[in-house]
């Protein structure tokens, strides 16, 4: 793999996450397009803190980076398992739902295959330069500073890791209090502790739960998993709730106004925050074989519960502070260890900071993203910035998800050459999700909030 920077590109990708590594893996057969992704990480790495053995997928192996526009691509899923010599035994297990694990290396061996990725190398402005009409971006690789010219930029740097100010202990974080995303990292720790508590309950959550409660039984930890939901609540993957996470539905939230957006959207938190229904089976299981097994250390479920603060003690352990949102009761207990497991925020994108005045934002201050997933920009500015799971506000709660990975980059990429390289979709859902026109009868503001 290359390690010279080309003085100008027709696409620069800034991140190289699942979505812009897709990009760059539907690229690669298009003969006439110049795309080069960078990342400031020495390597590819994908939710290593969560790598469980027998963690899987939440969506199926078709959800892969190209499947979903282009089935015969050279870069997809069953290409991997083809040229791995486990398209026969993928088959048998019949299972349409990858473990991580083997997802992370059907993602590895994509990289190994693409000459446009650039790793070690962190870009810290962009700026648009009218003279070259073009994006003039400031890149940093081994000590060296380079100038790079892209006709457009597509921003997919992701998440990172969030600990809200109640989790604070008012000093440096304290080396007892752990993000769920580095869980791995520190299990042997956790194994070892005498007490402690998980706090969230998404899948990443309910994950650390399921590994806990497995020590417990071997008579490891106490575990405490406190929630501030009011129930565990199962992710909504049954069928026709899975259309809300199509281009179908997509394009129809893309069409409501802004106001509107963000009321719908509020109602769509069980499609990231709640727990798959076979990881809520296992835990059940998990604690109903507790009983009988004897005395073990305990275990605590409490839901509606909103932490408060932590409180550091003296020999570095906890002291947890919560209210108890029904009964208005505060309670406190303390533990050697406090996994957090509180999701996850937007890296922050400081070095688009230069081309701030001509984006179009809305009326919170986000940036107005058209449905071809880029921004909007000042009047007669043609050339585009895109983002990649950066537009939730804008397209909805499919914007995270791996199954609109290919169809976001296939439409970016039919905007960079000015012509269908990739057929969309046509046919996604069978919901039909606003009124036709030979319908509407009266074409009234939508009702928010209601």
């Amino acid at each position: 793999m290359s390690t010279e920077f080309p003085r100008s590109v027709d696409v620069l990708a800034i991140g190289c996450g699942p979505f812009n590594l897709g990009l760059a893996a539907l690229a690669s057969t298009v003969d006439d397009l110049d795309l080069l992704v960078v990342d400031a990480r020495p390597e590819f790495r994908w939710h290593p803190g969560l790598m469980f053995d027998d963690a899987t997928l939440q969506v199926s192996f078709l959800s892969d980076l190209v499947s979903l526009v282009e089935p015969t691509h050279p870069m997809s899923f069953l290409a991997y398992l083809a040229d791995v010599d486990r398209l026969y035994p993928f088959l048998v297990r019949e299972n349409f739902f990858p473990t991580r694990i083997e997802y992370e290396a059907y993602l590895l061996w994509v990289v190994e295959r693409l000459g446009s990725l650039r790793w070690d190398t962190s870009v810290s402005e962009v700026h648009f330069d009218p003279e070259t009409d073009s994006f003039r971006v400031i890149v940093t690789s081994g000590g060296q500073r380079s100038t790079i010219h892209a006709a457009h930029v597509v921003c997919g740097v992701g998440t990172e890791p969030h600990l809200p100010p109640s989790l604070s202990t008012g000093e440096a974080r304290s080396p007892s209090l752990i993000h769920s995303g580095e869980y791995l990292d520190h299990r042997a720790r956790a194994h070892a502790a005498e007490a402690v508590t998980v706090i969230g309950s998404g899948q990443s959550g309910a994950e650390i739960v399921v590994d806990l409660l497995e020590a417990n039984l071997g008579g490891g930890p106490a575990v405490r998993w406190w929630t501030r939901t009011g129930w565990f609540a199962p992710l909504d993957f049954t069928k026709l709730s899975l259309e809300m996470t199509t281009p179908a539905y997509m394009d129809y939230f893309h069409s409501l106004p802004e106001q509107t957006r963000d009321t719908v959207r509020a109602g769509h938190w069980q499609f990231h925050k709640g727990i798959s229904a076979d990881t809520l089976e296992r835990l059940h299981d998990l604690l109903y074989r507790r009983q009988l097994a004897g005395k073990l250390p305990p275990v605590q479920l409490r839901v509606g519960v909103s932490v408060t603060g932590l409180e550091a003690q003296p020999d570095e352990r906890l002291r947890i502070h919560a209210r108890h949102d029904d009964t208005g009761a505060t309670i406190a207990h303390t533990a050697d260890l406090v996994v957090a497991a509180t999701g996850y925020r937007p890296r922050s994108t400081a070095f688009l900071d230069p081309l701030d005045g001509l984006m179009e934002r809305d009326s919170r201050g986000r940036p107005v993203i058209d449905n071809d997933h880029s921004v909007v920009m000042r009047e007669g500015l043609e050339r585009r910035l895109f983002v990649a799971n950066a537009e939730e506000h804008s397209h909805g709660v499919s914007s995270p998800n791996l199954d609109i990975g290919a169809v976001r980059n296939a439409r970016i990429l039919n905007a960079v050459t000015g012509r269908e390289v990739y057929r969309l979709p046509g046919h996604t859902a069978f919901t039909t999700f606003g009124p036709d026109d030979d319908e509407v009868v009266d074409a009234a503001a939508p009702q928010v909030g209601t």
